[in-house]
């Protein structure tokens, strides 16, 4: 993959950071008070900060030029408590807002997460698993930065800096005016790393999501990329993702090397403008004295010093920015399958009917929106009665799979309509349509956990009697007694401790426990070996038992056994009947039969 493949979104603009700030206001809301008592806290500790070079140009005019003991002392003890206070008051600034940074992280995550599960398979065919991987890792992982430490450092180096400036103008005047002529060229400065350094650090997030992609791919298909001996190619695609990854990061170094410098030449210059010209007015007797002096050089720090800090912190705000933006791009995501105002229930059963439905893909732009592709399904109508078994055939690309997929309202379609019972699908509340109809995959998926949490997923508040219910309606206790711990076994990350035999019993085992009036299924057995196929064939039999049942039949084995056969070719509906009858009308469906009878009995 070249290193410029992945385009590099643009800069955030005004709108987008403003934009970025007023959602993460919004998210904030519930944590109101405690932000409240935070801002107090470090009011508080800012004006302590402040307070102690008041307190050093007191106690040398006061108390070292007047030989003041009393003064002296006075300033020191007042110091000493105003530094003790700070003390306290910055660990209670820091746990107050890590407290809350760290929860609005929390939800966050959450809300992302709850987000994703709720988007259409077309969005999980249209991005890459990397990238959303990344938009809860390293885009979150960026905010995490700034939200355990730069907050507290921005607000409190914003209000040291706003109090410094006041501060040096109330005790000279005219030494603060020599002082502020150092600030036009910082903020040049600050302007133009502001706008080079927007741009690297979106680099940076998007170059880490595409090295994340192909760290995620590669390690997904280790067994294709180690079948083919194509480790070292792999190998080379990582290294130039892991390489633009690398650049990335090092333009952002170089802005910095560029910029820190400058700002931290002109706080030494600045001290040096205030030793030379203060030492000069205080000798013409302009009214600037020793303490003067000492207190401008140190409030100096607290002038510039934070300068250097926000610049420092600028770093993070942008690449928090750049993460926040992309988290909020994805929640912002809609997802084409939702639940329409006033949904209803689906009833318990009814015939599933196909009226003249066509479909299309959506597809990326050139502009990132998303397009209408080329039509998959064009004018299909068909009904598939109460405990009727159908298969749906035809060659690969034919639009079998996207019409299975529009039956379970995966999608829906672009013009017509699929229903159940006489219920439009859309209509239909998203809970009901899940518990009527169900899709058993070719593959069975197991998520980490026992057999017995996997088999619950079909039916979360199903208790032990009732998965041992639906177990041996399908005839598979001994199967499920045979496993290291029963139905306590763990079965590890995505079932990799079991077959794919016994993954498949699980998953029809799972089916059965939430008992649907549909089953969608793609060819669960034309995967397995001879000797497991023949226990899942035996399972589906039973679990598809007085059921309404659509098959995409991979094998006209499977199609032969069903009441009808719809034949898809092209997007069209070319045939539909019974197997027997199909064959005996010699037509698309006949030559499928007979050129997969031939080549079974080769």
């Amino acid at each position: 993959m070249p290193r410029d493949a992945t385009p590099i979104d643009e800069k955030l603009s005004r709108d987008e950071a403003r934009h970025v700030v007023r959602r993460s206001m919004r998210l904030l809301r519930p944590y109101r008070r405690s932000v409240i008592v935070a801002a107090i806290v470090l009011v508080a500790q800012t004006a302590c900060i402040l307070a102690g070079p008041a307190l050093v140009r007191y106690g040398i005019d006061s108390g070292l030029s007047h030989h003041d003991a009393g003064a002296l002392n006075l300033a020191a003890a007042l110091y000493l408590g105003v530094a003790l206070a700070a003390l306290v008051l910055g660990r209670q600034v820091v746990w107050q807002v890590s407290r809350i940074a760290e929860r609005f992280l929390r939800d966050l995550r959450t809300m992302v997460f709850r987000h994703l599960l709720t988007l259409g398979m077309d969005f999980y065919e249209r991005e890459k698993t990397g990238q959303l991987v990344a938009r809860l890792t390293s885009d979150i992982d960026a905010t995490q930065d700034l939200v355990s430490q730069g907050l507290v450092l921005i607000a409190q180096n914003t209000l040291l800096f706003i109090g410094a400036v006041i501060a040096i103008i109330l005790i000279s005047p005219l030494l603060a005016l020599c002082t502020l002529v150092l600030v036009p060229p910082v903020i040049l400065a600050s302007a133009w790393f502001r706008s080079t350094s927007n741009r690297a650090y979106l680099a940076v997030r998007d170059r880490i999501g595409v090295n994340l992609a192909t760290l995620q791919e590669g390690l997904a298909g280790v067994r294709v990329v180690q079948a083919f001996n194509r480790e070292r190619a792999w190998t080379r695609r990582f290294y130039d993702t892991n390489e633009a990854q690398f650049d990335a990061h090092m333009e952002t170094v170089r802005i910095a090397s560029k910029y820190f410098p400058v700002i931290e030449f002109t706080g030494v210059l600045g001290i040096a403008l205030i030793i030379g010209l203060g030492g000069w007015f205080n000798a013409m007797g302009w009214g600037v004295s020793i303490g003067t002096i000492a207190a401008f050089v140190l409030y100096l720090n607290s002038l510039f010093e934070p300068v250097q800090q926000l610049s420092q912190q600028y770093n993070t705000v942008q690449s928090s920015a750049a993460g926040l933006n992309k988290v909020y791009s994805l929640l912002d995501t809609t997802t084409h399958i939702s639940e329409a105002s006033g949904a209803v229930a689906l009833p318990p059963s009814g015939a599933l009917e196909v009226h003249d439905v066509s479909f299309a893909y959506g597809v990326r732009g050139d502009g990132g929106g998303d397009e209408v592709g080329a039509p998959v399904l064009r004018d299909v109508s068909l009904c598939v009665a109460p405990g009727e078994r159908l298969a749906l055939v035809g060659p690969t690309g034919a639009g079998k799979s996207t019409l299975a997929k529009l039956l379970v309202r995966f999608y829906d379609p672009r013009e017509g309509s699929v229903t159940y019972g006489g219920v439009d699908l859309r209509d239909a509340d998203l809970r009901s349509l899940r518990e009527r109809i169900i899709v058993v995959p070719q593959e069975g998926f197991l998520f980490a956990g026992t057999v017995r949490d996997n088999i619950r997923i079909g039916r979360p508040e199903a208790d032990a009697a009732a998965i041992d219910r639906a177990i041996d309606a399908l005839g598979l206790r001994e199967r499920f007694d045979a496993l290291p711990e029963g139905l306590d076994t763990e079965v590890r990350e995505r079932g990799s401790r079991l077959s794919a035999g016994e993954r498949q019993l699980v998953s029809l085992v799972r089916a059965a426990l939430a008992d649907p009036a549909v089953l969608v299924l793609d060819e669960a057995t034309s995967n397995l070996d001879p000797g497991t196929e023949q226990a899942v064939e035996r399972a589906l039999e039973r679990l598809t038992e007085g059921r309404t049942v659509v098959v995409v039949a991979h094998r006209l084995s499977t199609a032969a056994r069903a009441n009808r056969v719809a034949v898809i070719d092209d997007g069209l509906l070319v045939e539909l009947g019974s197997h027997d009858e199909l064959v005996a009308r010699g037509g698309r469906y006949a030559g499928l039969y007979e050129s997969w009878q031939a080549g079974h009995a080769a």
